[in-house]
């Protein structure tokens, strides 16, 4: 039996994307996440890391772009040893809260029943297909 395996290599972009996506961080919290670290990046240069390879703007992220990332995701996480964090407590803050309807928009339905006229008898088919 033969089984074919398909390698696909993963560069430090597609790594830093992935990141960026499982964890939901933006341009701000990366920026902040690697200022943790001394690493000082703009949002242009960290917007070309995210581009397609294909598109003029796209730039190789370098080694010591991730390894400073990652170090400063430890950071965030964790905390420092005279600061820790819980990293549960710290990866819930950015979840998104489900939004709370308002009770306008619950009783929109409702408004909407009060206006259908009841008295509509129902309308019997000519063309019904019979048993």
């Amino acid at each position: 039996m033969i089984t074919c395996t398909k390698i696909i290599e993963m560069t430090n972009n597609d790594v830093f994307k992935k990141l960026r996506v499982a964890l939901k961080f933006r341009d701000d919290d990366i920026v902040s996440i690697l200022a943790l670290v001394d690493f000082k990046i703009s949002k242009s240069e960290l917007g070309a890391f995210f581009r397609k390879e294909e598109h003029p703007n796209y730039m190789e992220c370098g080694d010591q772009v991730l390894r400073n990332f990652l170090n400063g995701l430890v950071i965030h996480l964790r905390g420092t040893k005279e600061n820790p964090k819980e990293p549960g407590a710290v990866l819930l803050e950015n979840t998104p809260k489900p939004k709370v309807q308002k009770e306008e928009d619950r009783s929109f339905k409702t408004k909407q029943l009060k206006n259908v006229d009841r008295n509509v008898t129902n309308v019997k088919y000519k063309n019904k297909k019979r048993d």
